[in-house]
């Protein structure tokens, strides 16, 4: 067990190189963030940048503060720290308790996170998921996008199953606990058909905004100033026309209802 868990930390590092490779988005992030310091009118300093770090892992990490829908925030959140509880509970008990007599409080860490994956999980296949809520697709629509919420699922389900079903049903623990390394093997061994790879640049990105904001820079964006502001009317005459004298408070928008009109 100690050789597979090393070899699916190989398989989701090797994953991830293929993906940056594949679609170049290291490349891509790399040479925007030249373009911006060129771009920058003022300097950030250190202090500073450590600040929208902690902003950065205060909020757009620990929180997931980017989500403007509540239940798919609360979802991703469970999911998130379910995850990430499984993941160390099942490599600490694998490397520094074999025998469950002295593994303490682990075990029952291991089935809080598979529980907190399996909830934030259902809730987003069944209830939240754009293409069933707002489009209408079946339940039984699969595309290759679906692969990484699938096995996960599929990991945690079988996970759990297989310990609840313990040593009495020993032909029925034996499929379940080959139903989830399997499953386990095609999440971490499919990380570049995934989103998996995401997690790693979703933090340095939004970092990566702040500091074009802050140092001005805009993303290579001009500078169009506050959109309320009666110069900037004057500068563009079609602002008042098309969005009214006071754009920040135009409404809802496209949020005034929920997008499910399949």
């Amino acid at each position: 067990m100690q050789m597979y868990v090393i070899l699916m930390v190989i398989l989701v590092v090797g994953g991830v190189v293929l993906d940056m490779v594949h679609k170049k988005s290291a490349k891509y992030f790399f040479e925007n963030s030249k373009k911006a310091q060129k771009n920058a009118k003022r300097t950030v300093s250190s202090g500073e940048k450590v600040s929208l770090a902690v902003q950065t892992v205060a909020s757009e990490v620990i929180t997931s503060s980017e989500f403007c829908n509540p239940a798919r925030r609360v979802s991703h959140l469970f999911l998130m720290y379910g995850f990430i509880i499984f993941v160390v509970s099942t490599a600490t008990l694998i490397f520094g308790y074999p025998t469950a007599a002295e593994a303490g409080i682990w075990p029952m860490l291991w089935h809080l996170g598979a529980a907190m994956v399996a909830i934030g999980g259902y809730w987003f296949w069944f209830l939240i998921r754009v293409d069933r809520y707002s489009e209408g697709a079946p339940l039984a629509r699969l595309v290759r996008a679906d692969l990484f919420i699938v096995s996960l699922l599929a990991t945690v389900t079988f996970a759990l199953i297989w310990s609840f079903a313990g040593a009495g049903l020993a032909g029925w623990n034996m499929l379940f606990f080959g139903l989830f390394v399997i499953s386990a093997t095609v999440l971490f061994g499919g990380v570049i058909w995934s989103k998996f790879a995401h997690m790693f640049f979703k933090p340095a990105a939004a970092y990566q905004k702040k500091i074009t904001k802050a140092d001005g820079s805009q993303e290579n964006l001009p500078d169009v100033g506050e959109m309320n502001d009666p110069a900037i009317h004057a500068r563009y005459p079609d602002i008042p026309e098309y969005m009214g004298t006071n754009p920040p408070n135009m409404g809802l928008g496209i949020k005034r209802e929920s997008p499910n009109h399949y």
